[in-house]
């Protein structure tokens, strides 16, 4: 049951043979299998070191060591040679050869060519002999001359070298330039910083893992293992927390205690980005035990709930074994969970669930191979964006074990993302980096790292460049209140899309509280609606379309209450100028008065058409009274008898604001609703 196994092989040391930048040359990459002599399999890895995994561009190197993303056959140490051929999507003049041997390198004893006419050439022999490298990039300059060539044959005496032998990757050229296994690396990694490590505040001479900050940078939790001061025993882990200072430095972290911690493994995984909602590890029993699952606790005055179940569909039946790591968007409505299953690739894959409308979980789907590879992938998290993800895998090339990718969703479909880039050494080492987690602001990112730490693994920051930076969003703050009496009063405010309507993320206002928080990524024009009992929903929008840098905004929620008398003006976007048609995205705050008025049965209201003053005077009051009876229609096509409302149409006679613009001519365009009786 616990939250992170971590894997270390000491036998599995690094290629210190930084990537060398090449003049441009073409080269293909295997891409198909046309026979081999075996491939070892696995229960435990999927598929791990199926001949498959030669395909394509190097997924180790320019590290080195054992990978399930190479070909390994069945046997080592055999007698009887093993082979394979494999073939290239485009036949080019062959220049030179470039095998991958990540593991146990040496074993290969010769090196054939055939070309597009079906002949078959001995490029290379060489004598099979253990090498003292821990891994090679065997380069072969090709000597004999016109060979179109369309597939390579290699033939491996692994008895001759002790141990599996893997090949990485095979790749030919038309230019005598090497080919060099590189890395994928993210723009302007080489301009990051140096990681700064969090200190004696957070890190001790235990073990300080997945930092979860706050969405306004304020809190950060982590998990904290192998330390005398835990609840139980010191060897399990238990949730710390600090709290930022106003110079940047984080205050001495405490322990969160219960009901959080108890004697079990405690980790926080992720927080909403209101701050009032936390996810864990494990499900908590009423008697406080814990088993395998999920949960989530609510902030409230007197502190962190007792964790309720977050359901996920089928987590104890279809995986392997009680190893997953979970991330809820900072937003709510998505969750990704690495976890070994039957379908996955390799040992861990990384699969995405959406929250339902009774807030359950779908089941999970796979993300897609361009990220899940046949090793292991874990440590996602998703951005406030909702469209940037950064995760921990052993299955592309880096510097060592496992390193941290940036990828960029590109559709909604949740399995098309980008080629994964690695985030540099300035963030990644030969051992186990992971856990990148990212405040609003993305002004400085959090991990977990064993490089210069000062026990075991530590917690470190490092300030991002624009290029690996989530897309900018923007936060929006303020509080609600009665429009009568000023006065705070809790609320629940819901942001959604307005082209689609789509919900995008709902948050809580308390009467008690600062402020509100929602974050919204730019390039999106939004509804925000907050509603309490016996007021009318309010809703305002914001526009952020052409918006392209993180920014605040200061918006204020007023609430009307629901009685004789008041009067509530609609939007003054619901008709376009001329029309009496009313537009889609005002069907929406329609039904609210349409739920109003349900839900107060002898209600009666009158509506009041407005227009601007272009044009001739008794068109427009024609105009207005189309308006108010096509609002009616509605009203009464939702349910609402029609002797329920009346109606009124002024035309051009009772302005709000001047005629002088386009922008207040469209405040004036607008329908207003008086309550009558209650």
């Amino acid at each position: 049951m616990k939250y992170i196994t971590f894997i270390i092989q000491l036998n599995l040391l690094i290629l210190l043979i930084a990537p060398v930048k090449t003049l441009a040359q073409e080269v293909e990459w295997a891409n198909k299998i046309l026979g081999f002599s075996s491939e070892f399999r696995s229960e435990n890895y999927g598929e791990g070191y199926h001949a498959s995994q030669i395909l394509n561009k190097p997924n180790k190197l320019p590290a080195s060591g054992d990978s399930p993303c190479a070909w390994s056959p069945a046997q080592q140490n055999g007698n009887a040679e093993e082979w394979i051929k494999v073939g290239f999507e485009k036949p080019i003049p062959l220049s030179q050869i470039m095998i991958g041997e990540n593991f146990n390198p040496g074993s290969i004893s010769r090196v054939l060519a055939y070309s597009t006419d079906g002949q078959e050439f001995t490029i290379a022999e060489f004598e099979p002999k253990a090498l003292p490298e821990k891994s090679r990039q065997l380069n072969i300059t090709v000597k004999e001359r016109n060979i179109v060539c369309e597939a390579i044959k290699i033939v491996m005496q692994t008895g001759k070298v002790p141990g599996y032998n893997q090949i990485d990757a095979i790749g030919i050229s038309s230019t005598p330039v090497p080919i060099s296994a590189t890395i994928n690396l993210a723009k302007s990694v080489n301009d990051l910083t140096k990681k700064e490590n969090l200190g004696k505040n957070i890190n001790s001479k235990g073990t300080e893992i997945a930092p979860v900050i706050s969405s306004d940078g304020t809190t950060l939790f982590f998990t904290r293992a192998n330390y005398a001061e835990n609840i139980g025993s010191p060897t399990h882990q238990d949730i710390w927390v600090s709290k930022a200072n106003k110079d940047g430095s984080w205050g001495m972290a405490t322990n969160l205690g219960a009901p959080l911690n108890n004697a079990g493994d405690n980790a926080v995984t992720s927080i909403s980005s209101d701050g009032k909602t936390i996810y864990l590890i494990n499900k908590y029993l009423p008697n406080g035990s814990l088993e395998f699952g999920f949960s989530y606790s609510i902030l409230s005055k007197s502190g962190w709930s007792y964790p309720s179940e977050a359901l996920i569909p089928s987590l104890g039946i279809n995986q392997r074994n009680n190893s997953m790591e979970v991330t809820v968007s900072p937003l709510g409505n998505v969750l990704l969970i690495a976890i070994e299953r039957a379908d996955t690739k390799g040992k861990r894959d990384i699969y995405v669930c959406f929250q339902k409308h009774d807030k359950s979980w779908s089941e999970p789907l796979n993300i897609g191979n361009t990220i899940n590879t046949a090793a292991e992938e874990g440590t996602p998290f998703l951005a406030l964006d909702n469209k940037t993800l950064y995760f921990t895998s052993y299955g592309h090339s880096g510097y060592g074990d496992g390193d941290l990718f940036v990828t960029k969703r590109l559709d909604d479909t949740w399995t098309n993302w980008s080629e994964p880039e690695n985030l540099g050494k300035h963030i990644n080492t030969p051992n186990w980096d992971g856990y990148f987690n990212i405040p609003a602001s993305g002004k400085y990112a959090y991990f977990s790292s064993t490089s210069e730490s000062i026990g075991q693994y530590d917690i470190f920051r490092i300030r991002l460049t624009p290029e690996i930076k989530p897309e900018a969003i923007a936060l929006v703050t303020g509080q609600v209140f009665d429009k009568e009496t000023n006065k705070p009063i809790s609320a629940t405010i819901k942001s959604a899309i307005r082209d689609s309507l789509s919900a995008f993320t709902t948050t809580s206002y308390h009467a008690a509280d600062d402020n509100y928080q929602l974050f919204l990524p730019l390039h999106s024009n939004y509804v925000i609606t907050v509603d309490h009992e016996n007021y009318f929903t309010t809703a305002e929008e914001i526009n952020l379309t052409d918006e392209s840098n993180f920014r605040e905004i200061k918006l204020n929620l007023y609430l009307q209450p629901v009685k004789t008398g008041q009067q509530i003006r609609l939007s003054s976007s619901m008709f376009a100028q001329s029309s009496a048609q009313i537009m889609e995205h005002s069907f929406d705050e329609l039904n609210r008065i349409v739920k109003i008025m349900k839900q107060y049965s002898s209600m009666k209201i009158l509506l009041e058409g407005h227009t601007d003053n272009q044009g001739d005077t008794q068109k427009n009051i024609e105009l207005s009274q189309q308006r108010v009876e096509e609002v009616k229609n509605y009203l009464t096509k939702q349910g609402i008898d029609s002797s329920r409302i009346e109606t009124k149409a002024w035309g051009p006679a009772k302005p709000i604001t001047n005629n002088l613009t386009e922008q207040s001519r469209q405040k004036n365009r607008r329908v207003e609703f008086t309550i009558l009786n209650i």
